[in-house]
């Protein structure tokens, strides 16, 4: 029986991602930290002076789910919040020194990674599946932002 194409390109992304989730998870372990403490030193070092709700945004967590990861990572000093001056209730997110030198040691691992994983995976397939990738990406969206938003419109009188 022939499965459809489409439904198994999504099957196989779904299985990769949750195996690739757990091989990250472990790598990182072997560094002192989390796959999800991981992702926040990286995004921190992209966008430094975040506020905490553009980040819980941003990495598509919960506020509360955040707090608690910041909170660990502040405790590991690894991060440091500090005031917003626009907005007292407000804090921005940089990372300390400490922070940064481990997201360096982490992206050593992620390039090693790469290149365990993808090794003997030419550039053209490597760009394509970005491609195929970036669609998805945008469509999930795309539906996710539809089905959040319909709710609530249904629920407008006219």
């Amino acid at each position: 029986m022939k499965r459809p194409l489409r439904r198994e390109f999504i099957f196989q992304l779904v299985e990769t991602s949750r195996m690739l989730r757990t091989y990250v998870d472990q790598r990182a372990r072997q560094h002192g930290t989390t796959r999800a403490q991981w992702g926040v030193l990286t995004r921190l070092r992209r966008q430094e002076g975040l506020n905490q709700a553009a980040l819980a945004e941003l990495m598509d967590l919960q506020p509360i789910s955040l707090a608690r990861l910041l909170d660990r990572l502040q405790g590991q000093n690894l991060i440091e919040r500090r005031e917003d001056p626009a907005d007292r209730r407000a804090y921005r997110l940089y990372l300390t020194p400490a922070g940064r030198e481990l997201v360096d040691e982490l992206d050593e691992v992620r390039t090693d990674i790469a290149r365990e994983l993808l090794g003997g995976v030419g550039d053209e397939v490597v760009l394509a599946a970005l491609d195929a990738l970036a669609v998805v990406r945008e469509q999930t969206r795309a539906q996710r932002d539809d089905r959040t938003q319909a709710p609530a419109e249904t629920g407008q009188t006219a």
